[in-house]
């Protein structure tokens, strides 16, 4: 099953059960690295995870000899025996009971409030204890699922609300909606400077991958760097001597959005360090909350609508800088 980016926390217990499989090098391998080979030669494992198993020690080749390097040149005729052994990534799918804030729930959808520190996908470094483990635990039928219904994403330290599907009819609608543009999603954001010019503003600016900083993302030229189109509509809900709070509206749906428009119009979030942010007023991770969702059930066509309360951190930030969000 594929990953999509994310973060969580680590901590997987691995199983000692594994498979030796004999492989031998094909015309169509000869001359290719080996980690390359072995994923032509076991297609059902990624080469990512094939390569793990290299470096563990886990490919012998003729003579029993480890092969320590992925990229070793391979030739055909040439045989060996692969150990299949668990890996954090091969047992990230596993159901985690955790405590999960469902605010609507019927035979098609869930609509979950994910608190801030909560992960979505597992990830590099971190295979578990994200909300697509707590999820398999909350329904079985889940396993069954791309993601285990997972349609959209919020950051870990974002808060707010999610939708996920429970069938696959209603996965396969509830992206198409998401593509079309056919899901509300606002967030209330508190930021650092006070607001000035008009109340709203409508942000269309692409982008991709900082080139000065690949683990970031920043505003790019399209014509210089890749990327994809971006816009935001930010409007002011209060503002004064210490900052602003605004209420952000997604029409795209790019990686760190809100936080990388806000910044690029010098209103990084409060906490967000990443994107030239600092803690105040208490709140010590970015100050971004999915306060509103709302959607046509892809399955009754009913109107769907819902609100979450600013979590108790940001509306003690925005109390302590008296900010008023109540207009969200």
């Amino acid at each position: 099953m594929t990953l999509l980016p994310g973060e969580s926390d680590e901590g997987a217990e691995l199983s000692d059960a594994s498979e030796t499989r004999p492989f031998t090098v094909g015309v169509a391998q000869h001359g290719q690295r080996l980690d390359r080979a072995l994923a032509a030669l076991v297609p059902e494992f990624s080469r990512s995870y094939l390569q793990q198993l290299i470096e563990a020690g886990a490919v012998r080749l003729r003579g029993g000899r480890p092969a320590v390097k992925p990229s070793m040149t391979v030739h055909a005729g040439e045989a060996g025996t692969i150990e299949l052994k668990p890996t954090p990534q091969s047992q990230a799918f596993r159901p985690e009971p955790m405590e999960l804030r469902v605010v609507h729930e019927d035979a098609h959808l869930r609509v979950i409030d994910k608190p801030a520190g909560l992960v979505v996908h597992p990830a590099p470094g971190h295979w578990s204890g994200t909300l697509l483990n707590g999820l398999l635990a909350l329904d079985p039928k889940a396993v069954l699922l791309p993601r285990a219904g997972i349609v959209h994403r919020l950051d870990r330290d974002t808060s707010g609300l999610m939708v996920v599907a429970r069938t696959r009819a209603a996965m396969d609608a509830l992206v198409a909606l998401i593509a079309a543009r056919e899901v509300t999603r606002q967030y209330v954001a508190m930021a650092q400077r006070p607001w000035e010019g008009a109340p709203a503003r409508h942000i269309d600016a692409p982008i991709g991958r900082d080139p000065r900083n690949r683990l970031r993302m920043a505003v790019v030229d399209l014509e210089r760097h890749g990327g994809k189109a971006a816009r935001t509509l930010i409007e002011r809900l209060d503002s004064n001597d210490r900052g602003c709070i605004v209420r952000c509206t997604l029409e795209t749906g790019r990686t760190h959005q809100i936080r990388v428009h806000m910044a690029s119009i010098g209103h990084p979030l409060v906490g967000d360090v990443t994107y030239g942010g600092a803690p105040a007023a208490g709140v010590a991770r970015q100050a971004l909350h999915a306060f509103r969702l709302a959607f046509v059930h892809p399955v009754t066509q009913a109107a769907m609508t819902f609100q979450s309360p600013l979590p108790p951190d940001l509306a003690a930030g925005a109390q302590a800088w008296g900010l008023d969000y109540n207009r969200a």
